[in-house]
């Protein structure tokens, strides 16, 4: 890999850049934290060669939204799960948008 290639992935929101210790401090938590959400399958990072995690910024965003919910009272596991179903759910209203869009463009060819 050059240079230019690393750079490239700055942008890739899928990357695992960050070490769980530089993730932990970004986000104002601990690691035993984001080993919870771990084990709880809420994200799952990548390892390194030598094992160690490593996060990317979409799931950075993922635990930042558990700590959110955390912080206000929710235990992690329900947590955790709430996360889940908002992004089913997100995922279901996007498929129904592209459903409408694809019905309403064969009626109006019609």
């Amino acid at each position: 890999m050059t240079a230019g290639d690393s750079f490239g992935r700055l942008d890739d929101d899928d990357y695992p850049a960050y070490t769980m210790g530089r993730a932990a401090e970004m986000l104002g938590t601990t690691q035993a934290f984001l080993r919870a959400i771990g084990d709880a399958r809420l994200i799952t990072p990548l390892r390194s060669a030598g094992g160690h995690r490593r996060y990317s910024r979409y799931q950075l965003r993922i635990a930042a939204r558990a700590r959110e919910l955390v912080d206000q009272g929710t235990p992690i596991e329900a947590a955790c799960r709430i996360i889940i179903l908002e992004d089913q759910l997100e995922e279901a209203q996007r498929i129904n948008a592209e459903y409408r869009r694809t019905a309403s463009l064969r009626t109006a060819g019609t």
